[in-house]
């Protein structure tokens, strides 16, 4: 009975045992359980915090370089101010001379004003006289624009290539080839250039201030005839010739024309070929320039 109690006491103690340390192991393992999650509580805070000494680390380098530009921003400024101080101090030195300069200029302008007024009205009187040759230019070149155009009128076919009639530098021509005005080698003018002779006269009389010259052009092809004894004898023959026409059957004022021989030295083609001598066997008709009118401007300047 001993030994049953015995075996009893024994097993309910190790019973016993065996149930508190179950307990204890719960205990325990519940421990761990909660001190491993305030361990991984830590270990989130510390690269919390670790994060966060890195930001304000770049934050602060940051800083270190703005704060090294605004030290180098500040040192051109300082620079700059300086030298305007320079120029502010060298203007405010130079005043007092500048303002002297001021007094003998004012003193030279009391003294010179009537030479300056002088100056100025002779600038005036100059542009006025300017603005007059160029008014007489402008009106030139207006009467020699409708003279060509009643020349062209008047002589009506402007394809002909025997006659032409422009305006070169201020200057009317009109140039007749001499196969319409005159036979070879001769100076009587044809019936048939009696006609073109008309009709330019008809416009040169309406014009009775114009004053022309009448020239004789003829190739290098020499001649020498019992009349002619060379190319300065023919062109200068032609030439009056036909003044003499226009004096006695159109009646124009011989006072306004002027006869001349060109010979051969003023060509304006070739004379190597056939087409380029017919070119240069020409009368031509120069409408003279009225110099009058300019000179009277010189004489009031």
């Amino acid at each position: 009975m001993k030994l049953k109690q015995l075996f009893t006491v024994i097993g309910a103690s190790a019973l016993l045992v065996s149930c508190v340390s179950t307990k204890k192991f719960k205990e325990s393992e519940a421990k761990y359980v909660q001190l491993s999650g305030s361990y991984l509580d830590m270990q989130e805070k510390y690269r919390a915090l670790q994060d966060e000494v890195k930001a304000i680390q770049a934050q602060l380098d940051k800083s270190k370089s703005a704060n090294a530009d605004l030290t180098a921003r500040k040192a051109v400024l300082e620079e700059q101010i300086a030298g305007l101080n320079d120029q502010v101090e060298f203007l405010r030195k130079n005043s007092s001379t500048a303002m002297e300069q001021l007094k003998d200029l004012s003193v030279i302008t009391g003294a010179q004003a009537e030479s300056i007024k002088k100056s100025l009205e002779n600038i005036g009187a100059k542009d006025i006289y300017i603005r007059d040759l160029q008014g007489s230019i402008a009106r030139k070149d207006s009467l020699n624009m409708a003279l060509v155009m009643n020349l062209k009128g008047a002589i009506g076919n402007l394809d002909d290539q025997d006659i032409n009639v422009k305006v070169d530098k201020g200057v009317v021509y009109v140039d007749i080839s001499d196969k319409l005005l005159f036979k070879t080698g001769s100076y009587d003018v044809t019936e048939r250039a009696k006609v073109v002779l008309g009709k330019v006269a008809k416009v040169l009389a309406a014009q009775p201030e114009i004053e022309f010259m009448v020239e004789g052009h003829t190739d290098n092809v020499a001649i020498s005839t019992d009349e002619l004894n060379d190319n300065w004898d023919l062109s200068v023959k032609r030439a009056t010739s036909i003044v003499r026409i226009l004096q006695k059957s159109y009646g124009l004022d011989p006072k306004r024309m002027t006869a001349a021989g060109r010979s051969e030295y003023l060509p304006i083609s070739d004379n190597s070929t056939a087409a380029g001598r017919a070119t240069n066997r020409r009368t031509r008709i120069v409408v003279l320039p009225q110099l009058d009118q300019f000179f009277k401007l010189l004489e009031k300047k």
